[in-house]
């Protein structure tokens, strides 16, 4: 028989502890640059690396013929229709300046002749230490999404003018300029806007309802996977879609005023169907 989702959610939660304390751990000493990637400031740090490799090495030794898709390290192939996407450290610019909104983030995906979906997905705040979990509702047991083992959902409607939103800036100097003139348009109709820094922390924020709505351009599947499916299970709609700069642009919120949200956004500048 194969794996339920519950189980999958399992094994990615045991794997998150332990990649979160291993990461927690590094935090403590001297925290190192390895290298950067797009950019100068897109940086990679050993303990992304050392996460990462602990966290292969623990899935792939409970489910030897599964895949894994890393922001770090090589594609395993699946021979067994599972898939596991992993972001070691979600917010690395955080963890590396001491900041506490950084995350593991592991989710679990199907393959079938008619494509792939996320069926479970675990997202752990390293330095506080609150655990995110999600699965979809299959034969073994029904749909969960919970923070640190209670149900969470998505905020009441409010008008435009009273939603609080996160965001996050691109790497690309000139993505960011485009973000930086839409921000300007944006921050006026709305009651504000914040930048924390982990894209998969801000998904579970629009999931719990500590924020009303999130939106980001050139964010990788790595990055939303697993924080997508929790804010999705808690009650959200989440949409990708082209952003201003030409890379992928993630939009999640309560489906209550979304549509008012995408136009919002579109009419500022976020999107290239911008009403400027």
């Amino acid at each position: 028989m194969s794996a339920g989702n519950a189980e999958l959610a399992a094994l990615a939660l045991d794997v998150a502890r332990e990649a979160a304390a291993l990461v927690r751990d590094r935090r403590r000493g001297e925290v190192t640059v390895a290298a950067t990637k797009s950019s100068d400031v897109d940086i990679v740090t050993e303990a992304d690396r050392a996460s990462e490799e602990l966290i292969r090495d623990r899935l792939l030794a409970r489910r030897p013929d599964d895949g894994v898709l890393g922001e770090e390290g090589d594609d395993v192939p699946s021979r067994s229709g599972v898939r596991w996407v992993v972001d070691p450290i979600d917010g690395t610019v955080n963890f590396l300046y001491g900041l506490p909104e950084y995350a593991v983030s592991i989710a679990a995906e199907r393959w079938t002749d008619e494509g792939s979906e996320v069926v479970a997905g675990v997202v752990v705040n390293v330095a506080r230490g609150t655990e995110y979990v999600g699965q979809l509702g299959d034969e073994h047991g029904p749909a969960v999404v919970t923070r640190d083992g209670e149900p969470i959902e998505v905020r009441s409607p409010a008008d435009l003018h009273l939603r609080l939103l996160v965001t996050g800036f691109n790497y690309d100097a000139g993505i960011r300029q485009l973000q930086a003139t839409a921000l300007a348009n944006l921050i006026t109709r709305v009651r504000d806007v914040r930048r924390l820094g982990s894209c998969a922390l801000d998904l579970c924020h629009v999931a719990e309802g500590t924020v009303d709505g999130y939106f980001e351009e050139g964010v990788n599947l790595w990055d939303y996977a697993a924080g997508g499916l929790i804010a999705r299970l808690a009650g959200a709609r989440f949409e990708t879609r082209p952003g201003s700069g030409g890379t992928l642009m993630v939009v999640c919120a309560p489906p209550h005023g979304f549509d008012d949200l995408l136009d919002a956004l579109q009419t500022a500048g976020f999107s290239p169907e911008s009403g400027e």
